[in-house]
């Protein structure tokens, strides 16, 4: 499996889109700070951009590298090799090599502006720990579309959709919810609904940790009281791991019984 990730991952750092994908965040994470003196609110802006274009980044390299490499991905299958090895590999070679180029993206102008010494490194770090789940859950996220799916105009209009009803559809629906059954006690609801959708459940994260939740009225209050306590906060972290190995282990299922 090693061997597969290390290919998988090389592949796609000598790929040019990767190195659009880092000077993009490289010369975001220049521009926001050169532009702002609250590092804070430079980190509010990174959210807003990250939350959407990390899991659509995500959801079309997982797509487009499965069935670019599906030839040499059936060479390999005809070979003594474990098909969940295999699969793995190309996963976390793809995971891995994106996470990398956001990491370093953000975090070498926040390095050269020498803020990892004041206390905005803890809300930045939370940041990119929210922004390498969202890489590895799309991307496993869309794997299982394509493994489910043999033609490829179809599982690039599925895997846009999913990325489309979490990042838009589901926040409209849950907002809709809210209004229409205003007179009932929603604390619950509006807890689980969060969870069922990572987008949403890493951009609280972030404004809870930017405290600035009272911007989200009686909402943020229900939050705060949850997600801003420690095992709230841990809580929140299982979900997210959670949401990566559930596709992971449909993934691996899927496999047993596909036939290439």
């Amino acid at each position: 499996m090693l061997k597969i990730l290390k290919y998988s991952f090389y592949d796609l750092m000598r790929s040019r889109w990767s190195y659009v994908y880092f000077l993009f965040y490289l010369l975001l994470g220049f521009v926001l700070l050169f532009l702002n003196n609250d590092v804070n609110k430079a980190v509010i802006t990174l959210m807003n951009i990250i939350i959407v274009l990390t899991p659509l980044i995500g959801t079309i390299f997982g797509v487009m590298y499965y069935y670019n490499s599906r030839e040499f991905t059936e060479l390999l299958l005809a070979q003594p090799i474990n098909r969940k090895k295999i699969f793995m590999g190309q996963f976390l070679g793809i995971s891995i090599s994106l996470t990398l180029s956001l990491v370093l993206g953000l975090g070498i102008p926040f390095m050269l502006y020498g803020l990892f010494k004041s206390t905005a490194i803890f809300n930045f770090g939370l940041l990119l720990v929210v922004g390498s789940f969202l890489n590895f859950i799309f991307v496993a996220l869309s794997y299982n579309i394509a493994l489910s799916t043999e033609n490829k105009i179809k599982g690039f209009g599925y895997a846009i959709l999913m990325w489309l009803f979490l990042a838009v559809i589901y926040d409209g629906v849950f907002l809709i919810s809210l209004v229409m059954f205003d007179e009932y006690p929603l604390d619950k609801f509006s807890l689980i609904a969060t969870m069922f959708n990572p987008i949403d459940l890493s951009r609280i994260l972030i404004l809870l940790k930017l405290d600035i939740s009272a911007l989200l009225g009686y909402t943020g209050a229900v939050f705060r009281k949850f997600f801003g306590t420690n095992l709230g906060m841990m809580l929140s972290m299982s979900i997210l791991i959670l949401w990566v190995l559930i596709p992971v282990v449909r993934m691996n299922l899927k496999l047993k019984n596909k036939d290439f």
